[in-house]
């Protein structure tokens, strides 16, 4: 180690540091404790140790090759997420050397080994005036002893390469290869209130107010949205109370002010003091009160700036609380999916043919309404909730440290969800028609009949009964979903042709759905590791994050699948409106029918005196691009996604109808796989995609069934042809276009 290199400073020694070695909040705390404000005192990990950290333990290459997979800029939240997990793995599976952990240890050892401490980031270019890094970056409170202060630094150093930090620095143009990280270590401050205080009101800062927010206990509950506090506006120049705003606490009956006029005169004289010292108005953080009043933290106000399109709060919105995703898991389960699937079985049961065209167009607003309402709460409440997996992964490898960060995956399996329980259906209706020639034969000819010829011409086949019976049975309960503007239950070759293609391959050795039956043993080991490693005070806590990120698994199948139906019934409707209009001469003919109509529709069915609706014409295909004449790319590189090693044709997948093309044995290659379309993935030998991510539908499914997936491949759909032999390498992520070099040298 170079002498003149500090890994550790105590804090009120740490005036004297560049920034780039102790970061934005390290560098004014040490001013703001140099100027005679009382702050917690504690010691800092420079930026130096960070570096030394991770050359020691090869984490550069690691982090290179993470961002170099393809453009940075041009990758999805999710691959970005699967990147962040993967670095956060490595680092906390990455032991600190001996002699900075003992460096380390030694500080902890002269605050207290048995103090709780709180272990919290400071970047480099953190808290500046024109930008706030403020909750992107990991704060581990609590922590006592040496042990738990090295876990705890290993999580702040890897939150640098959190989704939100590195999204947010995409957003600012910094190049994440130039990042680093110092660590602010300080003992925990009891205090029975808390807060926070801003020089300026940061809505508002043209006018001369000052905020003072405060809550009972901990400043951690009120910044991290679990406690409402208690709010004062306050004359900037005189301290003088303009406004005060109760919290709204559960169990708490708020008789006055949590805070004295004292303690407000106090924070009032406080701001000004931390602006006349850095020179601008300041967002603090504080405990305490009269002789105890400590400060947590100061850094320029940045939340007033909304013009430049600061998504800062959008990417802390990735990483949603457990309290957060406990609430969100009682109003999903207990309100919301019961909700959609009544409304759905409604809308299903109503014997809209029967209706006036008055009433028709009712129904159909009624249905556009109810989807729009429904595709918000899709993106208010169901994708947060998603979170709950990504919750559960973190979890996971923060306490096993599993060699595969993707090990929690196996977890997840098991789970009944609506998209499972089709697939086993398909599968036994495939078993009746493997064994029995004739049903094999009936199917053959009614492929591409219509329902109900269908149906008449199976039933005229000795022992068709049961097959009869499970058809309208899955038609009813899972075919009632829309897929690229269609309804699948309008076609019923789609259904049928499927079943055809699962009976042409042999009997699985092992069921090849999720199945809770074959899944336990592997599920309960994993479970029993992750307990043995949280250890019993944990347990309860544990369990709650499993729970959590089941359900929000399973119901980010099922709500998908849900909200199909609602779009189903729509179209249901618009169908109909369509061919009575159709029948008056009212409807121009050409055109797509599209949700877009439905208003449209519903007017001219209530006023007969309205012009001929035109539909919109269907949007021409893009014309794809592949280069000069003759060229086609040999290799695609994406994100590794399911293990495995295969050859086949081509099929691209972009609408129903090529869900009806797809034969068992071909390569999947698809926008994403949807919900609506799992069903084919048991067929696939392998899937291709261009969104990526280890937690999208098809990346989990082809690992449970030990399919070879590759996603993140930008204009995959575009790039491979129909029919074309490729080669699927899922340990790699590449995807090889012609026949396998193997056999050209055969």
């Amino acid at each position: 180690m170079d002498p003149g290199v500090k890994w550790v400073v105590p804090l009120k020694e740490a005036v004297d540091c560049q920034e780039g070695s102790i970061g934005g909040k390290a560098a004014k705390l040490a001013q703001l404790a140099q100027a005679g404000f009382r702050t917690p005192p504690g010691f800092l990990v420079t930026t130096q140790a960070y570096e030394y950290f991770v050359e020691k333990q090869d984490l550069v290459q690691l982090i290179h090759m993470e961002l170099g997979r393809k453009p940075f800029a041009s990758m999805r939240w999710e691959e970005i997420w699967d990147v962040a997990l993967r670095i956060r793995s490595a680092f906390l599976a990455s032991p600190v050397p001996a002699e900075l952990a003992q460096a380390i240890g030694a500080a902890v050892e002269k605050l207290g080994p048995s103090k709780p401490l709180a272990v919290r980031s400071s970047a480099p270019g953190e808290d500046s005036a024109h930008r706030s890094f403020a909750g992107l970056h990991e704060s581990v409170v609590g922590v006592v002893g040496i042990a738990a202060v090295l876990d705890a630094v290993r999580v702040v150093w890897a939150s640098l390469w959190s989704d939100a930090a590195l999204l947010y620095r995409q957003e600012l143009a910094l190049d994440p290869g130039l990042s680093r990280m110092a660590v602010v270590i300080q003992e925990m401050i009891d205090e029975d209130r808390s807060g926070v205080a801003f020089g300026r009101d940061p809505r508002q800062p043209d006018r001369e107010r000052a905020i003072v927010e405060a809550v009972p206990g901990p400043c951690g509950d009120l910044v991290d949205g679990l406690v409402d506090p208690d709010r004062w506006i306050l004359d900037r120049g005189s301290g003088r109370i303009i406004e005060w705003r109760a919290g709204q606490r559960e169990g708490e009956q708020a008789e006055g002010p949590i805070l004295e006029s004292r303690d407000l005169s106090n924070l009032h004289q406080v701001l000004l003091q931390v602006e006349s010292l850095f020179d601008w108005p300041a967002d603090t953080e504080w405990t305490g009160r009269g002789e105890r009043f400590t400060l947590l933290q100061a850094r320029p106000i940045t939340t007033a700036i909304s013009e430049d399109g600061d998504q800062r709060g959008w990417y802390l919105s990735l990483r949603p609380s457990m309290r957060r995703l406990s609430g969100l898991a009682q109003r999903v389960t207990g309100q919301l999916i019961p909700e959609l699937e009544e409304l759905g079985n409604r809308f299903s049961l109503q014997a809209i043919q029967e209706l006036a065209d008055w009433e028709l167009a009712d129904a159909i607003q009624e249905r556009h309404a109810a989807l729009e309402k429904w595709q918000r709460i899709y993106i208010e409440d169901f994708i947060p909730f998603a979170h709950g997996v990504r919750q559960l992964g973190m979890y996971y490898n923060d306490v096993v440290k599993p060699d595969d960060p993707y090990q929690f995956v196996q977890l997840l399996r098991g789970q009944q969800m609506v998209a499972s329980r089709r697939n086993r259906a398909l599968q036994e209706l495939a078993e009746q028609v493997r064994e029995d020639q004739a049903l094999r034969e009936g199917l053959l000819q009614v492929v591409d009949q219509g329902w109900q010829d269908a149906i008449r011409t199976l039933q005229a086949i000795p022992g068709s009964q049961a097959l009869v019976g499970a058809l309208a049975n899955l038609q009813a309960e899972f075919m009632d979903v829309a897929y690229a503007g269609e309804r699948l239950s309008d076609r019923p070759d789609l259904l049928l042709q499927t079943i055809l293609e699962m009976a042409k391959r042999p009997r699985p050795a092992q069921p090849q759905v999720a199945d809770a039956g074959a899944a336990a043993p592997m599920v309960q080991a994993l479970e029993q590791r992750l307990l043995e490693a949280v250890g019993p005070e944990r347990r309860e806590e544990a369990m709650e994050v499993l729970k959590i990120g089941r359900l929000s698994w399973r119901l980010r199948d099922d709500d998908n699948l849900l909200v199909g139906r609602l779009e189903s019934q729509l179209l249901r409707a618009l169908e109909l409106a369509a061919g009575r209009l159709r029948a008056a001469g009212r409807l121009q003919a050409g055109g797509q029918l599209s949700l877009t109509a439905a208003l449209a529709l519903a007017e001219a069915l209530r006023d007969a005196s309205r012009a001929p609706v035109i539909l919109p014409q269907a949007p021409a295909e893009a014309a794809t691009a592949h280069g000069a004449v003759g060229e086609s790319p040999r290799q695609l590189i994406g994100q590794p996604a399911a293990p495995g090693l295969a050859t086949g044709q081509v099929r691209r997948v972009r609408d129903t109808q090529d869900l009806g093309r797809f034969r068992a044995g071909e390569v999947l290659v698809c926008d994403a796989i949807q919900p609506t379309m799992t069903h084919l993935v048991p067929l696939a030998c392998a899937i291709v995609e261009r969104r990526g991510g280890m937690l999208i539908h098809g990346a989990i499914i082809a690992r449970e069934l030990g399919i070879p997936c590759v996603n993140g491949i930008s204009n995959a759909v575009e790039l491979l042809e129909a029919g074309q032999i490729v080669t699927v390498d899922g340990y790699l992520g590449i995807v090889t276009v012609g026949a396998p070099e193997f056999d050209l040298e055969l």
